[in-house]
């Protein structure tokens, strides 16, 4: 069983979000009118694009880069750590059908808020939990939720960061939609889609 174990955390290891290199390609897309946009970052932005493009109201989900120190950082600088930014992602949403509370609790119903640093395999500063937020009425609604969450002791304790949003960097081409784009690949297959359809099984009144 402890040899099964240990075979199972190097194929995670391997298959982990840093272990894939692919030549990176930027790209930019429009926000339609009359939609809002989020920022969210719980570990690795192919598991959490998939989350929230799963949620009804939500255009879509970009993956890419924000709370660090560097103009246009590259996957490759992010994958060291050193930088302070964190795999992110850009949520665009249409208020009128899901709300931005709405859009906090899949956020803490979709990822591990009391792992440092950490989700599931990956592990480094640039996989932690951080929900910015754009207005005092965001940061209300996340100060709530966590002090909610704090009081039905839902989790031993609480590592989010709750941050003012300061800039975006979206992340190459390449990242966007990889789980859909790539459903036989390793670490889609063992990290990816389990933790999906856990979220899934969390909160089915939210999916499309």
């Amino acid at each position: 069983m402890k040899n099964l174990l240990t075979l199972t955390l190097a194929f995670l290891v391997f298959f982990s979000c840093s272990n894939q290199e692919v030549e990176p390609i930027k790209q930019t897309k429009p926000i339609p009118a009359n939609f809002q946009t989020a920022y969210f970052a719980a570990g690795c932005f192919w598991c959490v694009e998939a989350v929230f493009e799963s949620v009804k109201g939500v255009n879509e989900a970009i993956s890419g880069y924000s709370g660090g120190v560097i103009k246009n950082p590259t996957y490759e600088q992010i994958c060291t750590g050193r930088l302070r930014h964190a795999e992110s992602v850009k949520v665009i949403y249409d208020p009128s059908v899901v709300s931005y509370a709405t859009l906090v609790d899949v956020f803490f119903n979709s990822h591990n808020p009391a792992t440092l640093n950490q989700q599931g395999p990956d592990k480094g500063p640039q996989y932690r939990s951080i929900a910015f937020y754009q207005t005092n009425a965001e940061k209300v609604i996340l100060e709530k939720k966590i002090n909610q969450l704090k009081v039905q002791n839902v989790f031993p304790r609480i590592t989010t960061e709750v941050k003012a949003f300061d800039v975006f960097y979206e992340a190459e081409a390449y990242h966007q939609n990889y789980e859909r784009n790539h459903p036989n690949n390793g670490y889609v297959q063992a990290v990816s889609l389990p933790r999906l359809n856990a979220f899934k099984e969390k909160m089915p009144e939210v999916l499309k």
